[in-house]
């Protein structure tokens, strides 16, 4: 079976690996809740990021969310059934770094950058050498950066695709601001679409 991510909405989505093994990043809005979840991240805890209600979770189903990310003052690692997860910097006017986190989400060797909410951040200079494959950016200009920041954050992350995600407050998705977005590599995903991953 091939990894999946269906885009929920806004800044939700679903990510089911090779195994089946389901996880689900900032549930909030949209459709595609109806797989049982064996992982649920919460990058931190605006509601618009953490509707957990609307996740079914399987028996041992893993929840990490900012406070498990950051215990101990620090940005965390995890390893839950063979994905590897990386807590690192969310910040913005709007994001305190301190309740925030974005993860760097490693499944059938696939790595995916889960910003969270954020703006540039030091940490993002470091992205490059670590060879991501998905990097999914928050546009909307409001609680986050704006289309031009995401681009540029993009072009620094380097990862093989970017995809602008959470780009109009109260909206799944905005084809016309995703289309907007001038991120090298940019692939776009409208709310309710599964793509299938690849390194």
């Amino acid at each position: 079976m091939a990894t999946k991510l269906y885009y929920q909405g806004h800044g939700s989505y679903r990510i089911t690996a090779a195994d089946g093994a389901v996880i689900y990043v900032d549930p909030y809005i949209g459709d595609g809740y109806d797989k049982p979840a064996d992982l649920v991240l919460i990058t931190h805890q605006h509601a618009d990021h953490n509707k957990l209600e609307l996740v079914t979770q399987k028996p041992g189903c893993r929840v990490i969310d900012n406070t498990d990310a950051l215990a101990g003052g620090k940005h965390n690692s995890f390893t839950v059934g063979g994905v590897g997860i990386e807590a690192v910097e969310a910040a913005n006017k709007n994001h305190d770094p301190k309740e925030c986190v974005g993860y760097i989400v490693t499944v059938d060797g696939i790595k995916i950058y889960a910003s969270g909410d954020t703006s540039r951040t030091k940490g993002m200079e470091g992205f490059a050498a670590r060879g991501l494959d998905y990097a999914l950016l928050p546009c909307d200009g409001v609680y986050n950066m704006d289309l031009a920041e995401a681009a540029e954050c993009a072009g620094l992350i380097g990862a093989k695709h970017n995809i602008p995600i959470h780009l109009k407050p109260g909206e799944l998705f905005d084809r016309a601001m995703a289309e907007a977005c001038a991120a090298p590599n940019k692939l776009i995903v409208a709310a309710g679409e599964e793509i299938t991953l690849s390194k």
